[in-house]
């Protein structure tokens, strides 16, 4: 595992392409899955994320809604029958999974105070349905910041139970990301009270804020997490950015009893930041050699 590895950085290091048999799938079985986002990808939405995802080695791809902006909900190109069908079969094909949708326009858009945002939740969770994928990303984003902004939360709690409950109807999750530290995040949760919503952990946020990462995810617990963007911000990647022990937050999953999919947001190489398949094959291949060794 260890040589294979070597090669692999080596391969992109030279900038040479990974084959199909480096970049091969994570058994059915695997405890711990790698996925990409689309939009970090450069590919929102696009059929070609899927081969570009097998180029790069990961197991899945978080495929986005679209953008929001002003409209009243998500610009979706899964809503299309056609478009969909596509992409599933290309899915079937490369033998990839999509574990989630990732609704990123509610980074820069109000969820609290937008008269259309649950409605725009709803149609992901529509498409979720037909399109069998379980998980759903909810961002809090810059307006919904609970910290800055204290005053949303009642409006956020009652907007999320509103949320909770299609989503559990639907028989699929929605992993919100907020400001808060753990303990925070654990009590809007509680405040929530619906199984339908979970935390998704995002390692940036907690790095960005001088957090213990280990103790951030044991304070959240393993029926509490559903998913884990697990990147820091860009500058470099995972496997030399000193701030996180990746050992260590396998170790800490491990005692958790925690199993699930871990997506590659950012930690792209400053020196070259625009370089897709180099950086984001770089992390994938680091992931794997922590996550998914035979020898683990």
């Amino acid at each position: 595992m260890k040589s294979r590895i070597i090669l692999v950085l080596n391969m992109i290091l030279l900038g040479l392409p990974l084959t199909r048999a480096l970049a091969q799938k994570a058994p059915l079985n695997q405890r711990y899955k790698i996925a990409v986002v689309d939009l970090m990808i450069l590919k929102r939405q696009k059929l070609g994320a899927f081969q570009l995802t097998r180029d790069i080695g990961a197991d899945g791809v978080e495929v986005d809604m679209g953008g929001l902006g002003n409209r009243e909900t998500f610009d979706n190109q899964l809503a299309n029958d056609s478009v969909r069908k596509m992409f599933l079969n290309k899915v079937k094909v490369l033998s990839l999974q999509i574990p989630s949708l990732g609704m990123t326009g509610f980074f820069a858009q109000s969820f609290a105070e937008r008269p259309t945002a649950v409605k725009a939740v709803e149609d992901c969770i529509n498409t979720m349905k037909q399109m069998n994928v379980k998980v759903g990303f909810l961002p809090m984003g810059v307006q919904g910041n609970l910290i800055k902004y204290p005053q949303l939360r009642g409006a956020i709690v009652t907007r999320l139970k509103e949320v909770g409950k299609i989503a559990q109807s639907a028989g699929v999750v929605i992993g919100i990301e907020t400001a808060l530290d753990a303990k925070g995040e654990l009590q809007l949760l509680k405040d929530v009270d619906s199984p339908a919503i979970k935390s998704y952990f995002n390692f940036q946020n907690a790095l960005d804020n001088g957090r213990d990462l280990e103790k951030e995810l044991q304070i959240l617990g393993r029926k509490n997490i559903v998913m884990i963007h697990c990147t820091d911000t860009d500058g470099q990647w995972l496997q030399n950015d000193p701030k996180i022990n990746m050992e260590k937050v396998k170790e800490a999953l491990d005692k958790m009893g925690w199993c699930g999919w871990l997506v590659i947001e950012r930690s792209r190489d400053i020196k070259d930041v625009h370089n897709v398949k180099w950086n984001f094959s770089a992390n994938t291949t680091y992931l794997k050699s922590i996550f998914q060794s035979t020898n683990q």
